[in-house]
């Protein structure tokens, strides 16, 4: 005889998050196919993430890095998918994203591809050094290695970079 199917009941007001999404309680991480419309899908996530945490004055500069690490790392990346994560703190928004390329053990062939790299992220070095903050690249300390990009954008900073 089958087990009765039972509902889970509906959730208590201790169930619920403690306070409404604030710039400090941002918090995301998503993983991403390594395709051609990951970076679309990533500024489409951090336009909605930043809205919903009132961050809104920050979100051109914020898709623009965001827009050009995920297809940094999608351009690079030997496997199916990329991770991003999304943190506020102290006043300013880390953006990271992972892809699967592995550091290179010949100096040489490591030089040339960290050469290939820092050019395709020269638009993010700009709008990065517009808002004040920094950003770099280097080996994941992930299980699985790979490499790990990320980027700070200050509040202060963020907020006063216009588009274009």
């Amino acid at each position: 005889m089958p087990a009765p199917f039972t509902t889970c009941p509906p959730p208590s007001a201790t169930d619920l998050p403690p306070t409404r999404p604030a710039p400090e309680t941002l918090a995301y991480s998503f993983t991403l196919p390594g395709a051609p419309q990951s970076p679309s899908i990533a500024r489409a996530a951090t336009r909605t993430v930043l809205r919903t945490h009132a961050l809104d004055d920050v979100t051109d500069a914020a898709v623009q890095v965001v827009s050009e690490l995920a297809a940094c790392a999608c351009r690079f990346t030997p496997v199916a998918e990329v991770y991003m994560s999304l943190r506020y703190r102290d006043g300013a928004l880390r953006v990271i994203l992972y892809d699967g390329h592995p550091r290179h053990l010949n100096p040489r062939l490591a030089a040339a591809c960290e050469s290939r790299r820092r050019a395709a992220l020269r638009v993010l070095s700009c709008v990065v050094k517009s808002c004040r903050g920094d950003w770099g690249f280097g080996e994941a300390r992930e299980p699985g290695g790979g490499t790990r990009m990320w980027a700070v954008l200050p509040r202060e900073g963020a907020s006063s970079y216009l588009y274009g």
